[in-house]
């Protein structure tokens, strides 16, 4: 078949290569000029003027994320050069929190929570019988379970110093808001998925040399294109169906990975060319309604420098941070061990809501106050504001197949799945799209 992508993100990639690999002739369209969509490269210049490649947002992987290390595989990505493989560590500057160790699960959670450091025997005892409970329980609980509901008994530095940062890094949204369900299904599959599966995988690349950028360059050495700058404008069904056309282009088969808000617009369009009140266009329209009503949150990803650094200015690549009033930031990241210059600092500030001015004031307290720098200098700070979907319970979040016996599919991050908006989530949409236009 000749088929369409719309979008070059993480998730565009994998349908792309997917469908690519099953014998279809494959066109991506994409209305940046680079490709990664929301996990990409981002050049600015640094203090002296030259060129500095930074990512827009800072990015992690587990090793529990086997879809996004197959594609890397794949298009020639060598993990080993590519990430820094580490145990699962959130420790803090003054060295409390927690470190597993390198063992098989459950044991590494079991160990590193024995060992965890700052914390007193009834805090690790009351951790360690709610993770029990957790998995005695399959992992689950009622759809309208927050994170806080299923932490409430815990003790108050537990929640504070593990469980909130950890569930606002993973699903980007507050415990008190977040989805039980959801952040469950994510310690599942990261701490018991098998040994490697909770470690932390540090880009030592920027995220478009990641998987992107190498999967535009293996579409393009078969065969198929790959548009950069092309915002397509609409999707139209062919009459009569099957096929669709995008800006007046016939294909037969058609993948939206684009942003929620942009796959609605396109839907949309596409439900106007269908006959009044017909099954296909109400369903294409309801839809578009769903993914068009998404709640989203924001991201904010400060990069700083401390000028005096002539080499790692942390001990770790990764350390964490207490936030509260005044103090944004949950984790930094010292950009000189993965690949970066020396002094380079990436602050991170999940479901951020503020003024960036007054962000960058507070994160250069926050570091002065809990990791003895100053003064920093404020390089480039990154706010995507439509990050990641508010991973709220029971969300209802849009279909893959946006209306049934269609050749149109949708896939990202947002996609209905048991994940939040993860890297992970958007390929394993991307593929599972590419599964179903397979099978058509």
């Amino acid at each position: 078949m000749k088929v369409a992508v719309v979008g070059a993100g993480w998730a565009g990639m994998a349908a792309a290569l997917g469908a690519a690999r099953q014998g279809h002739a494959v066109t991506v369209f994409e209305a940046a000029r680079t490709v990664g969509g929301r996990a990409r490269a981002l050049t600015v210049p640094a203090q002296d003027g030259t060129p500095l490649t930074l990512d827009n947002g800072q990015h992690i992987l587990i090793g529990a994320y086997a879809e996004c290390l197959r594609l890397m595989r794949s298009v020639g990505v060598a993990e080993r050069d590519a990430l820094l493989r580490m145990p699962l560590a959130l420790p803090f500057a003054d060295g409390t929190g927690l470190r597993l160790p390198d063992l098989p699960p459950p044991w590494d959670a079991l160990v590193g929570i024995a060992r965890a450091r700052g914390w007193s025997w009834g805090e690790r005892l009351a951790l360690l019988r709610t993770a029990a409970a957790w998995r005695l329980g399959g992992f689950t609980c009622g759809p309208q379970s927050t994170v806080a509901d299923l932490c409430a008994h815990l003790p108050a530095r537990l929640q504070q110093e593990f469980i909130d940062p950890l569930c606002v890094s993973a699903l980007n949204t507050p415990a008190a808001q977040s989805s039980g369900r959801v952040f469950l299904r994510v310690l599942r599959d990261s701490l018991f998925s098998g040994r490697g599966g909770s470690h932390l995988l540090l880009p030592r690349v920027d995220l478009g040399a990641l998987l992107p950028e190498p999967a535009a360059q293996w579409l393009r050495a078969h065969g198929h294109t790959v548009h950069l700058g092309r915002r397509v404008a609409a999707l139209q069904a062919a009459q009569p169906q099957p096929g669709w056309l995008l800006d007046g282009e016939a294909f037969d088969a058609v993948v939206l990975a684009t942003t929620s808000t942009e796959a609605a617009r396109l839907a949309g369009t596409a439900a106007a060319t269908l006959p009044a009140q017909s099954p296909h266009g109400m369903a294409l329209a309801a839809w578009a309604a769903c993914a068009q009503a998404l709640p989203f949150t924001a991201i904010a990803t400060v990069y700083a420098r401390h000028p005096a650094a002539r080499g790692p200015v942390l001990p770790g690549p990764m350390v964490a941070l207490r936030s509260g009033p005044g103090q944004p930031a949950q984790f930094v990241f010292d950009r000189q061990p993965l690949g970066g210059p020396a002094g380079l600092l990436a602050f991170v500030v999940s479901a951020f809501e503020g003024e960036r001015s007054t962000l960058e004031a507070q994160v250069r307290q926050q570091a002065a106050e809990q990791l003895g720098l100053a003064p920093l200098e404020i390089v480039q700070t990154v706010v995507e504001k439509r990050a990641t979907f508010a991973c709220l319970p029971d969300l209802q979040r849009p279909a893959l197949q946006p209306a049934p016996g269609l050749a149109l599919w949708a896939c990202g991050d947002y996609i209905d799945g048991p994940y939040p908006a993860t890297l992970e989530g958007a390929v394993l949409s991307g593929t599972a799209a590419a599964q179903v236009l397979g099978s058509a």
